[in-house]
């Protein structure tokens, strides 16, 4: 089961991103529906990353309650080989107001669980000092830390369920 367009979750949808919405991110085009300071910094620098439509690309974080777009999560491109097992890595963010109410957590569960139906074991960069990120990819079960990558970025990843 390839992974949806828009997944749903209790409290989010996350909605994929279009080549062409991310041309317009980047050209400095705003949607009514996005929260005053999307897109960050990181969030261009994932839609400069699209050239095509893949269900393994970044996602518009968008809050049930309201329709804000308030962040963005998705993978760096589809899963590739790592030691005989398909791997991705998840990138995620959220504007400064909506941070420590659980969206980031339930986001990464719900995008983590659709890549493991896949067979794809799924990993994350995050800098050393970025606690809050820690702690999200704690409570996901991100338990294998790899070590600092090329950028001094602790890699984490999550094991396979058996």
């Amino acid at each position: 089961m390839p992974l949806p367009d828009v997944i749903t979750t209790h409290r989010l949808r996350l909605v994929l991103l279009t080549p062409e919405e991310a041309r317009a991110a980047l050209d400095g085009g705003r949607e009514p529906s996005w929260h005053a300071d999307y897109p960050r910094e990181d969030d261009l620098a994932a839609f400069s990353m699209i050239r095509t439509l893949t269900p393994w690309g970044p996602r518009h974080i968008v809050r049930g309650w309201d329709g804000l777009v308030c962040g963005s999560i998705g993978f760096h491109g589809p899963p590739q080989d790592q030691d005989g097992v398909l791997e991705a890595e998840i990138g995620y963010g959220l504007v400064a107001e909506a941070r420590g109410h659980g969206l980031a957590t339930e986001a990464v569960k719900a995008l983590v669980a659709l890549a493991e139906v896949e067979g794809v074991r799924v990993r994350a960069g995050v800098a050393p000092e970025n606690a809050a990120s820690i702690r999200v990819l704690a409570k996901c079960g991100f338990t294998d830390l790899r070590g600092p990558d090329s950028e001094g970025q602790l890699v984490f990843a999550r094991p396979l369920a058996q």
